[in-house]
């Protein structure tokens, strides 16, 4: 029997998916239990417009992540912090302070979990940093440390 499912359910699939479920498992478990609905046809037709509407939306926060990354590839961030000799800093710039520079002086609000920094940078100067506008779209930000 042909159900679509309304929550995930192990072994079977995820929410949403239409799925081929053996009748008594469908008939005893999932229907009356809320976790799947049967698949007639206006129900199939209900979920194909839900999955159309899903599928245009996430092509719409794809484009605006394009959007956001070439905003954030074009810009310099300017962080300022205490240095010794050569350059090297006291302490060391991290991911929340790129994410504060970036909203203070560009206005764009990025959460700092989306700064992908391999170690934090510990000297002055001109530094590329990873940031994740979307699952697959990763920008590239520069990053300018000067001195205090």
């Amino acid at each position: 029997m042909k159900v679509i499912l309304m929550k995930d359910i192990k072994g079977l699939g995820k929410e949403g998916d239409l799925v081929n479920a053996k009748d008594g498992y469908a008939r005893n478990f999932l229907l009356p239990k809320g976790d799947a609905i049967e698949a007639t046809p206006a129900n199939l037709k209900k979920w194909e417009e839900e999955k159309a509407e899903q599928a245009k939306k996430k092509a719409e926060e794809h484009k605006e992540a394009l959007e956001l990354k070439e905003k954030i590839e074009s810009i310099t961030v300017v962080i300022k912090g205490k240095s010794g000799e050569g350059g090297k800093l006291f302490g060391s710039i991290t991911s929340k302070d790129i994410a504060d520079g970036l909203k203070s002086q560009h206005k764009i609000d990025i959460d700092r979990r989306k700064i992908e920094l391999k170690d934090n940078i510990k000297s002055l100067g001109n530094t590329q940093v990873d940031v994740r506008v979307y699952a697959e779209v990763l920008a590239k930000l520069n990053v300018s440390v000067k001195e205090q």
